[in-house]
């Protein structure tokens, strides 16, 4: 994915915000990175992708799902499909999976 994908749906985050958030913060914890507008606080779809970028950014390496790289168009899919299976609720305003 590029820098000016959306990684956070529910709130709208591309991955150049959150990663540029790594950088300059440097948060200490994964879960700090929801501090970058709220990504990862809502249906969750997206935690496993912010906790990569994390570790990317703390110069780990991240075994998993996360690390597969996925088009934008396969991202959305995915977090629509795990939306339908009851994965997560997203919030009002957020954007709407694809349609199959």
């Amino acid at each position: 994915m590029d820098l000016d994908d959306t990684i956070c749906y529910c709130f709208h985050v591309p991955k150049r915000k959150i990663v540029n958030f790594i950088r300059i913060t440097r948060p200490r914890r994964a879960s700090q990175v929801s501090e970058c507008g709220g990504a990862g606080t809502g249906c969750g779809w997206c935690v496993p992708f912010l906790k990569k970028f994390f570790a990317e950014g703390s110069g780990e390496v991240v075994d998993g799902a996360a690390n597969k790289e996925l088009t934008p168009q396969e991202y959305a899919r995915q977090r629509g499909d795990y939306i339908s299976d009851g994965g997560g609720t997203a919030p009002a305003g957020a954007i709407p999976p694809p349609t199959p």
